[in-house]
């Protein structure tokens, strides 16, 4: 087999409340123009644990190749909108962004770094609306948040190359999913899917059509909250609770019924957001893809189907790329890429 050439691999680095995630993505040594997964990791963080010194400890135990990566914010601090704005070009966009801006965001326009891209008018669109009018994807994070996160980085002995945002990072997932998968030679698929990841702290939430986001939305509901309800319920500490949401055994039945109402709750906010998305595009959302860490537990494929009328796919972001890292059985890795969809996503950087 040819050398890889990890000199030219990029990592996309997950750091999430409860854990980091990783996976190394490097040019494919057989085939031109596609990439390997050459090396993945992850480590749960422990209650209070310094967040740089978990990095440190993670990188060194690892076995990844190189320091170049790409990570993401998320939060309060980080807005993402989809305005409509007057027909013009990308020059004159970039021009204007700065003053409309101020309509959408909560802070003041000197404390955040903006940033947006045009989106392409949905199929369907009337043509005088797309001759007048565009979509426009603004996004916009407070500049001490991003100050804060490059220095975390650099500290750890790590080279940032990019700082993304988790959500679209979901959408890039898909996209290289997509592009390189036997089904994706054709073109992208003009349906509608929801990506829906579910960590510890918060479920993101990206509607795609095509491969472009049209709907991004953080939920404060997610894995941590199932584990408090089995806390207060079956009276058990932290640890043991999480062991028994990751692995119910013989209280399939118990976990499924403390956790239902939680459940429930979720499935209503994703609700709300596929509302919205469908009200603004007058398009239904056709898929719903899971991913993360919280997407495990019982109950949830039952409840997102009988609510929504659509069984959901639980999917693999690293599905259609070669696993290269030595000592791994790819069937043992399937078992837990989609705790990876995030990590994939900033990691499928590479390409663009």
């Amino acid at each position: 087999m040819a050398k890889l050439k990890v000199n030219k691999s990029i990592i996309g680095l997950d750091i999430g409340s409860s854990a980091i995630k990783a996976i190394e993505l490097t040019p494919s040594p057989t085939t031109s123009g596609s990439y390997v997964v050459s090396g993945y990791g992850i480590k749960d963080l422990l209650p209070q644990q310094n967040i740089k010194d978990a990095i440190k400890e993670f990188f060194d135990t690892a076995g990844l190749h190189t320091r170049k990566v790409v990570t993401a914010v998320s939060g309060k601090s980080v807005v993402v909108r989809y305005i409509t704005m007057p027909k013009m070009s990308d020059e004159e966009l970039r021009s204007a962004i700065k003053y409309e801006a101020s309509k959408y965001i909560p802070f003041e326009i000197e404390e955040v770094m903006i940033d947006c891209a045009p989106l392409p008018p949905l199929e369907d669109e009337k043509p005088e609306h797309e001759e007048k009018e565009m979509r426009v994807l603004l996004v916009a994070v407070k500049k001490q948040t991003i100050e804060d996160h490059i220095s975390i980085i650099e500290q750890t002995r790590l080279l940032p190359l990019i700082i993304d945002v988790d959500c679209f990072a979901l959408g890039n997932a898909f996209e290289l999913n997509q592009k390189f998968s036997t089904a994706g030679a054709s073109g992208p698929d003009k349906k509608v899917s929801a990506m829906i990841d579910i960590g510890a702290t918060k479920t993101n939430v990206n509607v795609i059509y095509g491969l472009n986001s049209y709907f991004t939305r953080e939920i404060h509901i997610a894995g941590n909250d199932l584990t408090e309800a089995l806390v207060k319920r079956i009276g058990m500490q932290p640890a043991q609770a999480e062991a028994l949401k990751r692995d119910p055994g013989l209280k399939q039945e118990e976990v499924k019924e403390v956790v239902s109402s939680i459940i429930e709750e979720l499935c209503h906010e994703i609700g709300l957001s596929f509302d919205y998305f469908e009200h603004q595009s007058d398009k239904k959302v056709e898929h719903i893809y899971l991913s993360g860490g919280g997407s495990q537990i019982i109950g949830l494929d039952e409840a997102i189907e009988s609510t929504f009328e659509k069984r959901p796919i639980r999917w693999d972001p690293c599905e259609s790329l070669e696993i290269l890292v030595d000592g791994v059985d790819p069937v043992d890795f399937k078992k837990i890429a989609s705790n990876f969809a995030v990590a994939t996503g900033l990691a499928a950087r590479i390409i663009k």
